[in-house]
């Protein structure tokens, strides 16, 4: 396994990563909430990139994995602020960015703010999910408690409950991509599982309609869940890679 390396986040923070050197675009691996870089999809891609040699790059997030800061005190703007830093500072030339659900999120946020994508896998992409998925299910007592408390705790189908804070609702405003085009003219391959209980068809298509490019394609897998990390599902955002990298 690639060694971990840091560098001095935006926000204050070391931030942990690990690069493969390779041929082609370097393909980036973007995260979930509360997930980190020795995840089973970006530990495996690495290995297949590895084998490959495809030059591959997998990173933490404040508050994640082996990176500094606390989670809580987190928000969107921070982590794509995060990804931002980590992909220039370590990718010269272009890149595939690879999303997994929230980080379908920041690798939206970051097709308009790099200079050098070349192409971008959603897997079930979870964008504007602290408005349309938090905010949208509170009661009217979670939205009392988590603005003037600062804070909510939700249960979790993945370990300990979710945290929410007033300052993720908020910042998460100012970050929302499914409110106006996304101009995207680079291969787009959208993954959605159809037992995905995270992340609904509804928010698939809907990232599909709002991206305007040449060539977008959105994917419906019968049975695979938010994971994703099936074998077959792991040969098929490999398939998904290659066909963006064209």
């Amino acid at each position: 396994m690639t060694s971990i390396q840091h560098i001095d986040g935006p926000n204050g923070h070391r931030l942990a990563y690990a690069k493969t050197e390779g041929d082609g675009p370097t393909v980036v691996f973007l995260s979930g909430y509360k997930s980190d870089m020795e995840g089973t999809k970006a530990v495996h891609l690495e290995a297949w990139a590895k084998l490959n040699g495809f030059s591959f790059l997998r990173f933490d997030y404040s508050g994640h994995g082996v990176s500094d800061g606390m989670f809580e005190e987190g928000c969107i703007g921070d982590w794509a602020r995060d990804a931002q830093a980590v992909i220039e500072s370590t990718c010269a030339g272009p890149v595939v960015l690879v999303g997994s659900s929230m980080g379908g999120w920041i690798a939206s946020l970051m097709t308009q703010r790099l200079a050098h994508v070349v192409g971008f896998v959603g897997i079930a992409a979870a964008p504007d999910f602290t408005e349309d998925g938090f905010w949208a299910g509170f009661s009217e007592d979670e939205r009392r408690q988590v603005m003037e408390d600062g804070q909510v705790a939700l249960p979790s189908d993945y370990g300990d409950p979710y945290i929410v804070t007033r300052r993720l609702i908020e910042d998460g405003r100012k970050n929302l991509v499914l409110r106006s085009r996304l101009h995207m003219p680079f291969p787009v391959r959208l993954m959605q599982g159809t037992e995905d209980t995270a992340v609904s068809r509804a928010t698939a298509l809907r990232l599909l309609d709002h991206i305007d490019g040449p060539d977008v394609q959105l994917t419906l897998v019968k049975g695979a869940d938010h994971r994703f990390s099936e074998p077959q599902n792991l040969r098929q955002i490999e398939d998904a890679i290659l066909a963006v990298m064209g």
